[in-house]
């Protein structure tokens, strides 16, 4: 059962958390760009989500207890305890969970940058064939050829007569 097995609960609680904060951060970088949000946030994610075993002694002497846990849990009690070499170890693993989010981060920006797509084939299209559409919606020869003035639109709904 999840609730009795108390270290699936503690990833999940820790899972559920990295994400509010994720999400959080990306609302909060809205000032920014696109492609300067998504590598940040994914930085901060491979921070958060890039795993690492540990081993700490236990109190009978010569025991230890393995296990795994975030390399930057890791690296911030290995750098409270002054331990040089697993601070080395999951320091090492935390930025390369954040460069790899980065990397990440850079690719889902480049591959989201496009214009939009045509709806039946699902290809982008050029900008020239943007371009020519944008101009033939915003066309208003055809309005001042009849003069400037249109037709005033109905306020209320017209609903047709049937019979």
């Amino acid at each position: 059962m999840l609730t009795s097995d108390s270290m699936s609960l503690l990833w999940l609680t820790y899972l559920g958390l990295s994400l509010v904060v994720l999400v959080t951060g990306y609302l909060g970088l809205a000032f920014l760009p696109r492609m300067f949000r998504l590598p940040i946030t994914w930085a901060v994610a491979g921070i958060l989500w890039m795993p690492t075993r540990f081993r700490l002694p236990l109190v009978e002497e010569g025991e230890f207890y393995t296990g795994m846990a975030p390399a930057v849990v890791v690296a911030a009690v290995a750098f409270l305890e002054r331990n040089a070499s697993g601070l080395v170890s999951s320091g090492l693993l935390v930025a390369a969970g954040a460069m790899l989010g980065v990397a990440i981060g850079i690719l889902q920006a480049w591959w989201f940058q496009g214009g939009p797509t045509s709806t039946t084939t699902g290809q982008r299209k050029p900008q020239g064939k943007q371009n020519q559409d944008n101009q033939k919606q915003n066309d208003n020869s055809r309005r001042q050829r009849h003069g400037s003035r249109q037709p005033p639109s109905p306020s209320k709904r017209r609903e047709p007569k049937i019979g």
